[in-house]
């Protein structure tokens, strides 16, 4: 890990995993001490720099924000293809927990959460479940369970679909197919397994992932966009009901707040002040 090169209050840390691969980690930092310190994992193939806007609004109302880089996408020096692969557990045991880590040594003393959006946010409340860290919230933007009860019957074709196709590819060819982006094959597989079992399991990873859940205690909160097709709201529960232990606070957010535009799945992200404002007044709330 280097020292951060810093601009103003934005920051780039490059980081380098325990199995020597590299990405940066995007650092934003308030002035003053803040209030917490956020790691934000983008969803499925978006890269880090797409949610810059949102933590910088954070930063604006007092949080620290470190916006992790998927591998594969964006800073990373990976490249998923027939000779490069992976899946949660790698994400789960060194990519994610670096950052975290990271973080944690950037804003020492300040109270740590996790959150993001979509399969990000899946991925933070499985870290959270797991880390020795001591965490004090989760945050979830249009975020659920991809078990495919909870959606309409077509999608669990996509979890026998999308497998197949990143095997006999090499990679999910995202770009060509309008979901996600070019994804290794284990992180499609681990994907469409829980949507299919509706449970969580990362190939080659000792840990019981539900068991964790079950015991995970740090408060949630889940905003969910009312419009959004790809985060409904029986997804959202599925997922929260996986964490019995958790208090949690669920807010909808609608068209009203992001200037009339349609509350989905990606649309926020171009006037993320809204969600910035919801998730400041939690804090605010959960760490006082």
């Amino acid at each position: 890990m280097s020292e951060p090169d810093t601009v103003g209050g934005r920051s780039v840390m490059p980081l380098r995993m325990a199995d020597g691969a590299r990405a940066d980690l995007l650092l934003f930092s308030p002035p003053g001490t803040p209030r917490a310190a956020l790691l934000w994992v983008p969803a499925l193939g978006v890269a880090a720099r797409h949610y810059e806007p949102l933590a910088q609004a954070l930063a604006d109302l007092g949080v620290a924000v470190g916006i992790h880089e998927w591998r594969g996408h964006g800073s990373s020096d990976q490249r998923a293809d027939r000779r490069s692969n992976w899946g949660y557990r790698t994400l789960l045991t060194d990519d994610l927990p670096t950052s975290l880590s990271a973080l944690a040594k950037a804003f020492p003393g300040v109270g740590l959460c996790v959150g993001g959006h979509s399969l990000g946010g899946q991925l933070s409340t499985l870290l959270a479940s797991v880390t020795d860290l001591d965490l004090q919230g989760i945050i979830l933007v249009a975020s659920g369970a991809p078990y495919w009860r909870r959606f309409h019957p077509w999608v669990g074709l996509a979890y026998i679909a999308a497998p197949v196709l990143a095997r006999l590819v090499g990679r999910l060819p995202g770009r060509q197919i309008g979901f996600g982006g070019n994804e290794a094959r284990g992180v499609i597989s681990d994907w469409a397994r829980s949507g299919r079992t509706g449970r969580y399991a990362a190939r080659g990873m000792a840990a019981d992932l539900e068991a964790a859940l079950q015991g995970q205690r740090a408060p949630v909160l889940a905003l969910r966009l009312r419009d959004d097709w790809l985060g409904p709201e029986t997804s959202l529960a599925f997922l929260l009901d996986k964490m019995p232990r958790a208090p949690r606070r669920t807010e909808v957010i609608g068209p009203d707040e992001l200037a009339g535009a349609k509350a989905d799945h990606f649309a926020w992200m171009k006037m993320p002040a809204p969600i910035a404002s919801r998730i400041h007044d939690w804090l605010s709330a959960t760490t006082s």
